[in-house]
């Protein structure tokens, strides 16, 4: 007979395992990006009648990422209003939506006893928070900021001129967490190294004349950077030596510059690169680089010298500019350029410059949107731009489209 053993099991408590405790954290931030924006608004008195609804804008300004402008209605906003009062808005001119900003609008007094118009948020505590543009075109304002008979009897205008300022705070918010660990990154040097390739001359497999001047460079490097000397090295229609190309049409100095912006991703000082020391040599040389890198597609390039040039536009320069950017297509470039001419103080002596005649040979349609664009000025600002700018007015100072004085004799413009 068999022998049952039991076995017990002792009910032992299981230790509870005790865990390190963790705390994250983050912050919430929320402030206004502030900027304002001071518009002139001349020739009050011949913007009225323009008509309900319609404006006069300023030009767009920035703030806090977005786009902005300025709108004065001489009429008013509203045909309920019959014109009794002037309007005045802040609109978002960018493609955006959902901006939250806080604004302030003020029609300033130029008697300088600083009793300005002014409707503001700033300052106040708003119950439903900043207010919010939906989308582009969105506004902000009053349709009744003032009536026109308030305002042409007050101190608000002052030689048929207005003066509006606007603030904007775009509000951002932000959330931020710990940092936990923060490593410098170099910055990139791959156009150093390209650099050192061209100034080396190593692994070079393409000659370039230029002008009678030898260059050497790198086949692919140069199809990488423009497609126009891919298709000449690499495309179907290629040439029958793709070991050496002679380039037309432009002057080694302007193309050393070129392979110099191709291999470094840059402009060159032309001081330092050609010896060019004077403003109207650098605006020559950046000329002539626009149109080598709108030759060769170099997109880049070309915009860098469009914004140069647009910084650098002068009397003496300025009619051949102009002649550039409408042959190359460099619209904005082109805006500055008749904004400038037209301007009263630089008309004349911009007709009397050598460029002017240049500009009225190679582009006759440029001169009609001159004209165009000086009757517009003249619209919108007929006291300032009355006398002096071949307008008949009997002064003494009138000048025709082709440069000439009121007894006909052209009389060119010294330039120092």
């Amino acid at each position: 007979m068999g022998t049952i053993i039991r076995i017990s099991k002792s009910k032992t408590p299981i230790p509870r395992t005790s865990f390190p405790s963790t705390t994250s954290s983050s912050i919430s931030s929320t402030d206004t990006v502030n900027a304002s924006h001071e518009f002139k608004i001349t020739g009050y008195e011949s913007s009225k009648g323009m008509g309900v609804g319609k404006y006069i804008a300023s030009e767009s300004f920035t703030v806090g990422g977005h786009t902005w402008a300025i709108y004065f209605y001489p009429d008013g906003k509203s045909p309920e209003d019959n014109s009794t009062y002037v309007s005045l808005f802040i609109a978002l001119a960018s493609d955006a939506t959902d901006v939250r900003a806080l604004f302030e609008l003020s029609l300033m007094d130029q008697s300088g006893k600083g009793r300005h118009k002014v409707h503001t948020h700033f300052g106040r505590v708003l119950d439903a928070g900043p207010y919010t543009l939906k989308y582009r075109g969105s506004m902000w304002g009053y349709k009744r900021f003032l009536r026109r008979t308030v305002l042409e009897t007050s101190d608000y205008l002052k030689d048929d001129c207005l003066l509006v300022k606007c603030t904007v705070g775009v509000v951002k918010s932000c959330t931020e967490g710990p940092q936990i660990f923060s490593i410098s990154s170099p910055p990139s040097d791959i156009s150093q190294h390209f650099g050192h390739l061209l100034e080396s001359g190593e692994l070079t497999d393409l000659t370039l004349e230029v002008d009678g001047e030898i260059f050497r460079a790198h086949k692919l490097v140069l199809a990488a950077r423009s497609p126009v000397f891919k298709a000449q090295l690499f495309g179907p229609m290629k040439d029958n030596n793709t070991d050496f190309i002679k380039v037309q049409e432009i002057k080694a100095p302007v193309f050393k510059a070129l392979l110099y912006f191709i291999y470094w991703d840059k402009v060159p000082d032309m001081e330092e690169l050609i010896g060019l020391n004077q403003q109207w040599a650098s605006t020559l040389m950046s000329q002539h680089l626009l149109a080598a890198a709108d030759q060769y597609g170099i997109e880049r390039l070309r915009f860098l010298c469009e914004t140069k040039l647009c910084e650098e536009v002068a009397i003496n320069t300025v009619a051949t500019t102009l002649a550039l950017a409408e042959q190359h297509h460099c619209f904005q470039l082109k805006s500055v350029c008749l904004k400038f001419v037209a301007e009263p103080e630089n008309l004349k002596a911009v007709m009397q410059s050598d460029g002017f005649d240049y500009l009225t040979q190679s582009c006759p349609c440029v001169i009609t949107e001159l004209l165009e664009y000086v009757a517009r000025i003249r619209e919108h600002s007929v006291t300032s731009y009355g006398r002096g700018t071949g307008t008949g007015t009997g002064t003494g100072n009138d000048v025709n489209l082709d440069g000439s004085g009121p007894d006909g004799r052209r009389v060119r413009q010294r330039i120092y």
